[in-house]
């Protein structure tokens, strides 16, 4: 592979949170009813019914370029894609073709060529000997990504999909969960030489995972480079990826767009944006929330560990319960202590096998808070602490009750540490003589049965320094 060169284009297709479908006034919920349910005589293609744009979605798809730093279209229209396939009513979808919403942008390292939006076909299951359709998601929003030819490895390609489904989530433009289907990547491969233009492209379709995503460009990757060095020609075509095998597969002769007859749609209006309420500029920067890339270097600037930032970032639910407890704890330690706790120990439980816990909504910033509060004025052990956020997750309520009532409170006063101590020097008089001979390590075996009899509940320090004290005496 060091003689060639891999260059890996992306398209990226995201349903959108819409009230409704794209063109008529159905539900866009096509996983939460009973197959053939949402839909009406528009989506289904009845004749003589017309589409009507929907606004929120050509705000979603330009909010989205607005973040990436794309081009906002001022004149943008649909198009007529026509192909027949079974899961397109009109045997054509609407989209867009010459004149896309935008133009440009980058996410990363990545240029974005352009986004545009059209309308979900239906969704097809096929058994040995029997397909059947459900139209629930013809007509549903959907984004298209398309990037330019600049990526030329996977793990580029992985991160670019991954930064765009959390760019989305936190525009609320899309769930994106690729197992749902609501995000799904194709891959436009090829390989050349080094220094020469790119070579015959084929397109992987219907990648429903990152972890497809890495591993089908990997296996074309290594077929485009076996064939070319047996002298032997690369077709252009559309590819399916096999996860039980592995490998993947040809499906069709890859079409051009000459092939898809595109046409401006007749029934559908020519759109001037900026004309549009609230899709002008000024409007669609100022609707924009912090994005996750500024939220990272936030984290990292006020402290917080990179990859502590980046597990944040990557979970909204966890983060927003992080910004609440912030509010909660002024003090910057406080709020760095609770990003660690969150993120590991809380984390760490609820991805037990079993976890019988509140989801991450549930809880309360509040207690979470106090409990942080607890470590802080020593309280509570590291031991303590996880123990209380264990029984915490699944009971709720106040932390310095609940670890009152589980035992869990830490013992700092002097009379019962120093009652524990005499306990454990009678019970381990050779490892005392020992330490007396001048064997240093004998105290931290000796703090280790402190904590022990104590339950964990001893205060690490004090113990030490109350165990050299009558050590040295």
């Amino acid at each position: 592979m060091t003689d060639y060169l891999p260059t890996i284009g992306l398209e990226i297709h995201a349903e959108l949170n819409t009230e409704s479908k794209m063109f008529c006034g159905c539900t866009n919920a096509p996983d939460k009813a009973d197959p053939n349910t949402l839909i009406c005589p528009v989506c289904m293609a009845h004749p003589g019914t017309l589409p009507v744009i929907n606004s929120a979605a050509v705000r979603h798809v330009l909010r989205v370029g607005t973040a990436i730093g794309g081009r906002v279209a001022d004149f943008t229209e649909f198009d007529r894609k026509n192909y027949f396939y079974p899961d397109i009513p009109k045997n054509y979808q609407i989209s867009q073709y010459k004149y896309p919403l935008i133009s440009g942008g980058k996410i990363g390292p990545v240029e974005v060529t352009r986004i545009h939006l059209e309308e979900d076909t239906a969704r097809s299951s096929h058994s040995a000997d029997t397909s059947i359709v459900d139209f629930n998601r013809a007509g549903v929003p959907l984004m298209e990504l398309v990037t330019e030819p600049v990526i030329h490895d996977t793990e580029t390609a992985v991160a670019f999909a991954r930064d765009l489904r959390l760019l989305l989530r936190y525009l609320g433009a899309s769930e994106a969960n690729l197992e749902k289907g609501e995000m799904r990547i194709e891959a436009n491969i090829s390989i050349a030489p080094k220094g020469e233009k790119l070579g015959t492209k084929v397109e992987v379709k219907n990648l429903n995972s990152f972890k497809a995503v890495e591993q089908a460009i990997a296996y074309e990757i290594k077929r485009h480079a076996a064939a070319l060095a047996a002298n032997e020609t690369i077709v252009q075509e559309t590819r399916g990826w096999d996860e039980n095998r592995q490998k993947t597969f040809s499906q069709r002769a890859k079409e051009n767009s000459h092939d898809y007859r595109y046409f401006p749609d007749p029934d559908l209006p020519k759109l001037f944006v900026s004309e549009i309420s609230g899709c002008d500029t000024t409007s669609l920067r100022s609707s924009l929330p912090e994005l996750p890339w500024d939220v990272q270097k936030r984290y990292v600037t006020e402290g917080i560990q990179p990859t502590i930032a980046s597990i944040l970032v990557a979970n909204l639910a966890l983060q927003r319960l992080y910004a609440a407890v912030c509010e909660v704890l002024p003090a910057k330690e406080q709020q760095i202590l609770g990003a660690n706790y969150l993120t590991t120990d809380l984390l760490g439980l609820m991805s037990a096998t079993g976890y019988q816990g509140r989801p991450i909504e549930a809880l309360d910033p509040r207690e979470f808070a106090e409990l942080i509060s607890m470590i802080q004025e020593g309280v509570l052990s590291s031991r303590g602490a996880k123990d209380l956020l264990a029984f915490w997750v699944v009971e709720a309520g106040d932390p310095r009750t609940l670890a009152q009532e589980k035992g869990l409170t830490q013992i700092s006063g002097n009379d019962e540490i120093v009652n524990i101590i005499k306990v454990i020097l009678s019970e381990h008089e050779s490892v005392v003589a020992e330490y007396k001979k001048g064997k240093i390590s004998s105290l931290q075996f000796l703090v280790g049965q402190g904590m022990k009899a104590s339950k964990g509940a001893a205060n690490p320090s004090v113990l030490t320094d109350l165990l050299k004290k009558e050590l040295d005496a």
